[in-house]
């Protein structure tokens, strides 16, 4: 079997080859319509995030049976398209619960004490903390949208820091509410009642924009929101105003929506981006200028045992596909 694999470093390659024997390996960088030709004979393709699985990418891979992504989201992938096509698409169901939570926490302290001015400021030798003046966490209300598996981990963390935690979930876990002492709330409820809001959900079409300016306008003064899931939960130019106006007093992220434009701004001739794409690409811009905003390369995953986690899962869906044993299988 022909495997092409992207979106690797070059220890993660060496853990293919070691784990992989007796299938011929071809590596690249991203799977774009510039590189998919030297994969065009392959029967599996794994990829992560920043590789888009298009209808036109499809078409040049005539021999593809199976799509493994090295990620828990999959809306990078045409799944239409793969089930037309018969292309089994597996993917990545856990791996780094806790690392994203951690995550979230590393961007809210970041906010919370200043941490990125305060560096800059030594960097140039500078040891003055006079307009570093941040905020505690303990006594602070956290909202936690979306308490599933990164979630709860939220949670636990949060009551670590002496937070008072709510949470808004579909289906509330009555157990893990009253072991972890946590409240939840309405999602309205929780928008007015939180000082730190984070966002632990899914991107579907319920929840696309889920923050914008109906919401941002319920939100306590001073509100301070987490992103760590996707980008597009968030609508940007109501998020870029709310910080305009001081009613947003920081935010944190590592996605951004139409972060694909922000990777390689060639995307945006390549898609025939529209005017709403520059928009949010501008906007993007703005956010990254901004002093109370701390922006990371989705890279919320990467540590060393969330990344091997990811691996392992991976090289296990191909194996057990080439034995003939589906694992981990996107329904559509």
């Amino acid at each position: 079997m022909k495997i092409g694999v992207f979106e690797c470093e070059s220890w993660e390659k060496e853990y293919f080859k070691k784990k992989i024997k007796n299938h011929k390996l071809i590596f690249g960088d991203h799977l774009t319509p510039n590189t998919v030709n030297s994969v065009k004979d392959c029967d599996t393709i794994v990829i992560f995030i920043h590789s888009q699985i298009t209808k036109e990418i499809l078409d040049q891979l005539p021999k593809l049976k199976l799509l493994a992504t090295m990620s828990t989201g999959f809306n990078h992938i045409n799944l239409d398209e793969c089930k037309r096509r018969k292309i089994t698409v597996v993917y990545v169901p856990r791996y780094g619960e806790n690392t994203i939570a951690e995550h979230a926490f590393g961007l809210l302290l970041g906010l919370s004490k200043r941490i990125v001015d305060g560096v800059e400021r030594t960097r140039k030798n500078n040891f003055q903390a006079v307009g570093l003046d941040g905020f505690d966490l303990c006594g602070k209300t956290l909202g936690v949208i979306g308490v599933g598996n990164i979630g709860k981990h939220v949670v636990r963390i949060g009551n670590g820091f002496g937070m008072k935690v709510v949470g808004y979930n579909r289906t509330p876990d009555k157990i893990f509410a009253k072991e972890n002492k946590i409240k939840y709330l309405s999602l309205d409820e929780l928008l007015k009642k939180s000082d730190i809001i984070t966002l632990h959900l899914p991107l579907n079409e319920s929840t696309k924009h889920i923050i914008n300016s109906r919401a941002i306008n319920k939100m306590k003064n001073n509100v301070v929101i987490i992103n760590t899931a996707r980008g597009e939960l968030i609508n940007t130019s109501d998020l870029v105003e709310g910080l305009k106006s001081k009613k947003i007093k920081a935010f944190g992220a590592d996605v951004l929506e139409g972060e694909e434009f922000m990777i390689d701004q060639r995307e945006l001739t390549k898609k025939k981006a529209s005017w709403k794409n520059l928009r949010v690409l501008k906007k993007n811009n703005k956010l990254l200028k901004n002093h109370n905003v701390i922006i990371t390369p989705h890279g919320a995953a990467h540590t060393f045992e969330a990344t091997k986690r990811i691996l392992d899962t991976t090289i296990d869906n191909i194996l057990s596909f080439i034995k003939g044993n589906k694992k981990n299988v996107i329904k559509n």
